[in-house]
């Protein structure tokens, strides 16, 4: 004799959206909350090795142009004539030097074509490195 009713057995179900946002609230308290250290855990010593300078290190000529078009080759006041005379006085200023960097200092207020005189000149006297010096915004 079967004494228990007919009843639809319902099948129980996981409900996965709160175990999914209980994960992430975790989740985002472990980023929140863990301190990464930079060092590996690992304590190694580095070997220590002792060299002399490179030899070769290219010669930098610094080439100032003020905001009136005042020119001056590492801190000598130089005046522009032309482009070739320009050129030679930064071979002077180079003494023989193969190929130096010419770092062009120019003031804010300094015009394009001052700064365009020096680049050109640097190019008749066969020099190609050319880097600008510039300041950060205080």
């Amino acid at each position: 004799m079967n004494f228990r009713q007919r009843r639809l057995r319902e099948d129980p179900d996981i409900n996965l959206i709160p175990l999914i946002d209980i994960l992430i609230v975790i989740l985002i308290f472990l980023f929140l909350t863990t301190t990464y250290s930079r060092y590996a855990e690992l304590q190694i010593n580095l070997p220590e090795a002792s060299a002399d300078r490179a030899i070769d290190r290219p010669q930098m000529l610094s080439v100032t142009v003020d905001s009136v078009g005042k020119y001056a080759i590492n801190g000598t006041a130089t005046p522009y004539g032309s482009a070739q005379t320009f050129a030679q006085s930064l071979r002077d200023a180079a003494k023989g030097a193969k190929d130096p960097v010419i770092a062009i200092s120019a003031d804010a207020a300094a015009t394009h074509q001052a700064v365009i005189n020096v680049m050109e000149s640097a190019r008749m006297a066969g020099y190609n490195h050319i880097s600008f010096t510039t300041q950060t915004r205080r």
